[in-house]
């Protein structure tokens, strides 16, 4: 079952490069220090779709969890952001712990924000939740780069495409996709 998980999260990432295209990591850093948004769906996690029945915010234990790959995704997010000089004002972060540990593990720092909580399989409340966020990118400085680390659904109910795991959208003050990509470092040598 993981490895048809795999094989369907890599066909819907072809797809979605395909439909959408992928920005090379270098113009999604160009094109961030401009300002606007940066939309970061949460690392890789342990298989599964959603979590577990009766799971808890603020319980760890009863959520999905980032896989072993995802804090790797996580902290190598960090890296590319400090290889690209690139400063965020402010790392906002749904509550779930995947979320909050790949904003800590990336940023080293987070600050929760309900809007940005899953809304899948009816959780929340998906149109009342992208109305903040919304709101919050019409407020936004011209020139400032917040971070906002959240789920799939949430980026697409914004944005109208698909992420990965891992991959960013910047956004602009109306929410619409400037740029995409997985945050990947330079490697050296």
């Amino acid at each position: 079952m993981h490895r048809r998980s795999l094989l369907i999260g890599s066909g819907l990432w072809a797809l979605a490069s395909a439909t959408f295209g992928e920005t090379p990591a270098h113009d999604l850093a160009e094109q961030a220090r401009r300002g606007g948004v940066l939309l970061v769906r949460h690392a890789s996690t342990e298989p599964g779709l959603g979590d577990p029945p009766g799971f808890t915010l603020g319980q760890c234990s009863s959520q999905r969890n980032l896989s072993e790959a995802g804090r790797a995704e996580s902290q190598a997010m960090g890296e590319w952001f400090r290889q690209q000089r690139l400063q965020a004002q402010t790392v906002l972060s749904s509550q779930w712990c995947r979320c909050q540990h790949t904003a800590r593990l990336a940023f080293g720092r987070q600050q929760d924000w309900p809007a940005l909580n899953s809304t899948f399989a009816g959780q929340g409340q998906h149109e009342q939740q992208l109305q903040m966020l919304r709101e919050r990118l019409l407020q936004l400085p011209a020139g400032q780069l917040e971070v906002w680390v959240t789920h799939q659904v949430i980026m697409t109910g914004l944005t109208g495409a698909y992420p990965a795991m891992a991959e960013a959208f910047l956004v602009n003050a109306q929410g619409s996709l400037l740029a995409r990509g997985l945050m990947r470092p330079q490697r050296h040598g």
